[in-house]
């Protein structure tokens, strides 16, 4: 079933002057206007009776339901960090990559929003309305059941809040978490979407983040890149196990213990040449 405020995959009914037509199920023929389909594809073939069009749905300026191929820059149910473009009687208006902006309701607001800002957000459908719009009381939309997740399950993280611990996350748009300072090796910024994986959930019911798999897995993970490293810089890279923290952390984004850790893995799988200034790729015969 077609859903407003997401992207859809809707088969094309009609060309008509005013654009192409689109079957949305219950709700009924969607117009995709005109100058949004041409501007989407060079071919009317694309837009042939039967033929599917990827659109995301929404209500325009006139309250009407619409399509567009315009890429939004989120969807109900996510979390993004937009910019409040004004602020009128009414909310706040973000940007979110359409050409009508995203409401903010003044009593959705944690705090009082001012233009040129950036918030982080929740997407949703309003039920009375059935209109699209945001809000930033995020404990809200964040479920209150206790999480079911597994030691080690990877996972999706919107960056949320910084805390004297590290940062607050939200996990699979679902519940928070917490990533600890000394254990982040690369920056991260309030929205950013990233993958993360469970460490460990506490008898208190907070969660335990981290950005890497523990064990054999983050040895694995950053072999790759390191092999990856090397091939880009001509097989050869100046950094070694007696190299800083600091540069490793700086390079790579992780820990020199699991820099040495996977250099001593490639090393046992034939895979590099320790040398007196640095690490080289070794190239099979």
């Amino acid at each position: 079933m077609a859903k407003i405020g997401t992207y859809n995959s809707l088969p094309v009914l009609e060309q008509t002057e005013q654009g192409v037509y689109l079957d949305a199920g219950e709700l009924g023929a969607v117009l995709l206007p005109d100058s949004n389909a041409i501007s989407s594809s060079a071919s009317s073939d694309q837009f042939a009776t039967g033929q599917s069009v990827k659109v995301f749905l929404y209500h325009n300026s006139n309250d009407q339901l619409v399509a567009t191929t315009e890429q939004a820059l989120g969807q109900v149910g996510e979390f993004c960090q937009l910019k409040v473009k004004q602020v009128n009687n009414i909310g706040a208006f973000l940007d979110w990559g359409l050409s009508k902006d995203l409401l903010v309701p003044f009593s959705e607001q944690k705090r009082k929003m001012e233009a040129e800002r950036s918030y982080l957000v929740r997407i949703y459908q309003d039920q009375h309305t059935g209109r699209v719009v945001a809000s930033s009381k995020l404990d809200k939309f964040i479920n209150v059941w206790p999480a079911d997740y597994q030691s080690g399950q990877k996972v999706e993280l919107t960056i949320a809040t910084r805390t004297d611990l590290g940062f607050k996350a939200i996990i699979n748009n679902l519940h928070w978490g917490l990533l600890y300072n000394n254990e982040i090796f690369q920056s991260l910024r309030t929205g950013q979407k990233v993958t993360g994986y469970i460490k460990k959930l506490r008898d208190d019911g907070n969660i335990d983040l981290s950005l890497s798999r523990a064990g054999k897995g983050k040895v694995i993970d950053f072999s790759d890149q390191f092999i990856q490293h090397l091939i880009e810089n001509d097989g050869f890279t100046a950094v070694h196990d007696k190299s800083s923290p600091a540069l490793i952390q700086k390079l790579f984004g992780v820990s020199k213990k699991a820099f040495k850790a996977t250099v001593g893995h490639l090393l046992k799988q034939d895979k590099i040449v320790l040398e007196t200034n640095g690490i080289r790729l070794k190239h099979k015969d």
